[in-house]
C-alpha cells in the first residue's frame, strides 16, 4: 500500500493513500474537492472556516450517496461526476476517524436561504498564497491531506 504518514493541525497521526479503501470499505465521513466550472467550490463553515464540503456517513447511505449530499447541503451543488481519490486515516484525540476523499465536478448551484451547517458556497479561481497559514481557512485545509489530495486531482482530471 502506498502511503503517507504525517501529523495533522493538531499533531495527530494521519495515514493517507490513494489506493482503493485502504482503511475500510465502509467510512464513517466523506471530503469532496468540488469544481463548478473553472473555480474550486468550497464552503464557509461558520465555527472551522472556510473548507470543501464533507460530513458523516448517515446511516443507510453509502460514502458516496454522502458525499453528494453534503456537497448540497452545504454549497446547494448538484454533483454531476464523482470520483473515489483516496482514503486517509486520523488516530486523534477523539477516537478513530476513516474518511473517503472524493473529486466532484458540480454542474449547477442552487443558492439556497439556509445551507446545512455553513454560510454557503464560496469559490477560488487558485488558492491564495500560504492559505495554510490563513485564520479564514479551516484547519482541514492545512496538512498534506489537501496538498496531496489537489494534486492527484489536478494530475487525474484537470
Amino acid at each position: 500500500m502506498d502511503m503517507i504518514t504525517f501529523k495533522d493541525y493538531y499533531d495527530n497521526t494521519v495515514n493517507l493513500s490513494f489506493t482503493d479503501h485502504p482503511f475500510s470499505h465502509e467510512p464513517k465521513h466523506v471530503w469532496v474537492l468540488c469544481r463548478f466550472r473553472d473555480q474550486w467550490l468550497l464552503t464557509d463553515h461558520p465555527r472551522r472556516g472556510i473548507e470543501f464540503p464533507g460530513g458523516k456517513v448517515e446511516p443507510g447511505e453509502t460514502a458516496d450517496e454522502a458525499a453528494v449530499r453534503e456537497v448540497f447541503e452545504e454549497t446547494g451543488g448538484h454533483v454531476a461526476t464523482l470520483h473515489y481519490l483516496g482514503q486517509y486515516k486520523v488516530d486523534g484525540k477523539g477516537g478513530l476517524i476513516i474518511k473517503n476523499i472524493y473529486y466532484a465536478t458540480v454542474d449547477r448551484i442552487l443558492l439556497k436561504e439556509r445551507y446545512y451547517e455553513t454560510n454557503g458556497p464560496v469559490f477560488f479561481q487558485t488558492f491564495p498564497d500560504h492559505f495554510d497559514r490563513d485564520k479564514k481557512f479551516s484547519f482541514m485545509m492545512k496538512d498534506q491531506v489537501l496538498i496531496r489530495s489537489l494534486e492527484k486531482a489536478k494530475a487525474t482530471f484537470l
